[in-house]
């Protein structure tokens, strides 16, 4: 009879696909997105630097909603599932008394549950004048996306803690995608705390941590709001969440149109404070939009990867019965939310006592919820049914085995592409010889360490006695003969076989598994990393995501985790050898073996790798190498090979790293003491249209990683070398932003390059960043006053003025010329979280303090104020001269 029943639902399915098809064709004509179904949209595409990067702007069409939406959501703004749509209506259709107002519609893509629509009836498409939902928007753009841009878009909206989407459907072509890959980037961090012994923060991929998974769908008809239930469970009760859009978020609904069948998922995680855990372990929650009915797959799959599920009805029908009749047998726990008030409550109870022996239930499995029920005592009622299920043995699954699971049952999984495939393969190939990191960098990575280190202090003592003429010339040819000896050593050398498949990674003739054999590669060393040191409760307030935050270590440091820049170090390492070797005729250039390592690693930059520019662990420039990349760049870029250098310095944990990820949407590792030390550079592009108003094609932008140590470096060599250094990235910039904390005085080390800058008359155009590194709940703090910058320098900044002699003047840093306290160069930007993390989504203040930086910083470049732009030549010749 079940058979039966499902043959019929499988009939009455297969009417409906010419139906939906022209309904997704007309969605994406309507949005703009029609024309990247076949060339899928590109992460480099979407951060394109256009006329639009500048303004705040409202989107005036529908096309112009899915551009607005990356652009909010590269910005980390937790307003970009709504926005304003300013429609511009005909002089000829305006009421005479608003002919020149322009008519503003609000538009809330509202994510609620549909509950009066019928599966049989289909409303009216949106038309260029009415409301999108935000979630057919967002199905929409990941349909239109490649398997990076997806990946972006998932990770953003983890850190504005939206619902992240985990089955996508696609009525179109007949299959909906298990976003496994889309997933891979998100990690997590929160607070275990085992039975016995002291606590700790764990962070962890979201694809690999298990946790018990609970579903929430609904069944027909339902009174209550999923999304909305699912929120407050979520939320402590004087702190509410919007994990999950819903109905009353807005004022009003917008019918779905492609986007019933979505699977979406949030997670709970713990921060070890008990007035803000609800839940003491993470627990996942899976909300499916639209009716069981009529998405039986996607329903199949929840009740194969939940723990319990949920099931909000109003009603239960003879279908609905004979449907929940077939999943007799299964393992996982039902309850049932009903508003029986509303519906037949006889048939229902009918019903419920022959299902709760098939599914092996309870009369306390069944809840009953009205609008006199108390909302608040409810929500802990089912809070505590998903705190003792949790309790008691039950499935425990991660994302990837839920991959599993949705293989099985014939969903599409976005990693199963062969070129996915073969990287991830190659990886592990790589990955498995590695048993410590430390040793495998001695032993395969072995052109860098104490080869690398000896070579760069002759160059450095070369280069001095150079510059200072002296010791003589006998003295110079004996550091330039050491030189050679060392080049020749590493010459000697063959490239170990981890390098060489890591080579034959990056040389893919498929732009696509190149990407994904890097992806595969930034996680996979990350996994056989040495762990991290535990952490005490408190520190949980300075957490942050990887690649996405700022992670505050106080003044902890740990060795520098083995990472892909490592293989790069070596084919640099390689590279540098031998063209020492060819530039001194000890070696034929037709004899050379890795002139074409350049151009390999060009290829890396332009798809958004960051790119070492100065080794973190010797603190020094491989110049051929960094040569040979600037060449490569202006042959590559040809014609469009106008240039503004941006570099943002600061002492580890000052938030500069996620300040540009956060303005330009790149990939800067982030992370105190434990991440990359060296200073590393990403290119944007400018888009053609605006290339020319902006006065250049692209922006270099420089991260200064770990470079800086502010107070830790304060004289002898190595505050030397910072200094130094400083002065090398300050030098090559046309605009300079250096990031501080609110209690900390500039860096010695950037006050040096800046009194060296500021005699040799090359001073770029700068911004003072002062960041609030605390992660409070409440408003934005206002801005402050310029008192820090004003105050009297520490003994520090005194002894690093006098050093360039220049500090029997100096009483504050206002004397500097190059610090006009009557400029507006002194930014103060909010907290990055609102909350505490991990639950803590990114503030709307730290998103709106950025976005005005960055159109700030790009009208200083529009208008000139920044040094005059540099072509590629003119950079190179710059870095040589530096």
């Amino acid at each position: 009879m079940e058979a039966d029943d499902y043959g019929t639902n499988e009939a009455q399915d297969s009417d409906f696909p010419t139906v939906e098809r022209s309904r997704l064709q007309e969605m994406l004509l309507l949005l703009g997105l029609e024309t990247y179904q076949t060339q899928k949209l590109s992460l480099q595409d979407a951060l394109q630097i256009s006329s639009d990067s500048m303004r705040n702007w409202a989107p005036q069409a529908p096309k112009d909603l899915p551009w607005n939406f990356l652009r909010k959501l590269q910005a980390l703004n937790t307003e970009a599932r709504s926005t304003t749509m300013v429609l511009d209506v005909p002089p000829d259709t305006r009421p005479a008394e608003k002919e020149s107002q322009m008519e503003e519609e609000i538009i809330y893509w509202d994510a609620a549950e549909d509950i009066s629509a019928d599966i049989y009836s289909f409303s009216e498409l949106p038309t260029p004048d009415t409301p999108v939902n935000p979630l057919d928007l967002l199905c929409a753009l990941l349909l239109s996306s490649d398997g990076f841009l997806q990946q972006e878009i998932v990770l953003k909206m983890s850190l504005c803690q939206f619902a992240l989407p985990l089955v996508l459907p696609d009525s179109e072509n007949h299959y909906h995608t298990f976003l496994l890959w889309a997933l891979r980037a998100v990690v997590r961090t929160w607070w275990a705390q085992p039975p016995r012994g002291v606590g700790g923060l764990r962070e962890d991929s979201a694809v690999l941590s298990r946790a018990p998974a609970f579903a929430f769908v609904r069944m027909e008809v339902s009174s209550n709001s999923k999304s909305q239930l699912l929120n407050a469970v979520l939320s402590p009760g004087h702190r509410p969440r919007d994990c999950f859009w819903h109905r009353d978020l807005s004022v009003g609904t917008n019918p779905r149109e492609i986007a019933d069948g979505l699977v979406e998922v949030s997670w709970f995680l713990p921060s070890g404070r008990e007035d803000l855990d609800v839940f003491p372990e993470p627990v996942a929650f899976l909300n499916l939009r639209g009716d069981i009915g009529s998405h039986w797959l996607q329903f199949k799959l929840l009740t194969e990867i939940s723990s319990a599920v949920f099931i909000l009805t109003d009603n239960i029908s003879r279908k609905d019965y004979k449907l929940l009749y077939s999943m007799r047998g299964s393992a996982t726990k039902y309850y049932f939310i009903l508003s029986p008030y509303r519906g037949k409550r006889n048939t229902n109870l009918r019903f419920l006592n022959k299902l709760i022996p098939v599914l092996k239930m309870d009369h306390s499995h069944v809840l009953v919820k009205v609008s006199s029920t108390d909302s608040a005592g409810f929500v802990r009622r089912v809070r505590s049914i998903v705190a003792h299920v949790a309790r008691s043995p039950c499935r425990r699954l991660s994302v990837e085995e839920m991959a599993h699971a949705a293989r099985k049952l014939g969903l599409r999984v976005d990693e199963d592409c062969d070129e996915c495939q073969r990287a991830k393969q190659r990886m592990e190939r790589i990955t498995r010889r590695i048993k410590d990191c430390d040793t495998y960098r001695r032993d395969e990575l072995r052109l860098q360490g104490d080869p690398w280190r000896k070579a760069a202090q002759v160059e450095k003592e070369l280069c001095q006695a150079q510059r200072a003429g002296d010791p003589p010339e006998k003295g110079r040819a004996e550091l330039g003969h050491r030189l050679l000896e060392l080049r020749e050593q590493q010459n000697r050398q063959d490239p170990a076989w981890g390098l060489q498949e890591f080579i034959a990674g990056i040389s893919s003739a498929s732009q696509a598994e190149k990407q994904y054999f890097l992806r595969w590669m930034e996680w996979g060393l990350a996994r056989v990393a040495q762990p991290r040191p535990r952490q005490p409760p408190e520190t949980i307030l300075t957490l942050r995501p990887k690649h996405c935050g700022v992670v505050d270590f106080s003044e902890l440091l740990c060795p520098e985790p083995l990472g892909v820049e490592h293989f790069l170090r070596e084919m640099g390492q390689f590279y540098e050898a031998e063209s020492c070797l060819v530039e001194a005729g000890k070696l034929p250039a037709g004899q050379r073996r890795f002139a074409h390592f350049p151009g390999l690693a060009l290829e890396l930059l332009l798809k958004g790798l960051p790119l070492e520019l100065i080794d973190g662990s010797t603190l020094s420039t491989p110049l051929r190498w960094v040569t040979g990349l600037l060449k490569e760049l202006h042959v590559r870029l040809e014609r469009r090979s106008r240039l503004v250098v941006l570099s943002a310095l600061g002492a580890p944990g000052t938030g500069k790293s996620t300040l540009l990820n956060t303005m330009f949407g790149l990939r800067f590792a982030t992370g105190r003491g434990c991440g990359p030390r060296g200073a590393f550079m990403q290119l944007v592009t400018v888009a053609e249209s605006f290339s020319q108003d902006l006065g250049c094609d692209h922006i270099l932008v420089i991260d200064s990683g770990g470079l800086i140590g502010g107070a830790l470096a304060t004289a002898g060599e190595r505050f030397e070398l910072e200094a130094s250094l400083a002065t090398l990235l300050m030098g090559l910039s046309s605009v300079t932003v250096v990031s501080l904390a609110e209690t900390r005085d500039i860096p010695p080390a950037i006050l040096h390059a800046f009194l060296r800058l500021e005699k040799t008359g090359h001073m770029p155009n700068y911004q003072f960043v002062y960041q609030n590194l605390q992660d409070v709940c409440g408003p934005s703090p206002r801005p402050r006053e310029r008192r820090p910058l004003l105050e009297p320098p520490g003994d520090v900044n005194r002894a690093a003025a006098q050093m360039e002699k220049q500090g029997d003047g100096i009483q504050m840093l206002a004397d500097l010329a190059f610090c006009d306290p009557e400029k507006q160069h002194i930014w103060h930007i909010p907290g990055l979280w609102h909350g505490v993390p991990p639950m803590a989504a990114v503030s709307l203040g730290y998103s709106e303090a950025i976005f005005e930086l960055k159109r700030c910083l790009l009208e200083n470049i529009r208008n000139g104020l920044s040094n005059q732009n540099k072509n590629i030549q003119q950079l190179i010749e710059l870095v040589r001269r530096l």
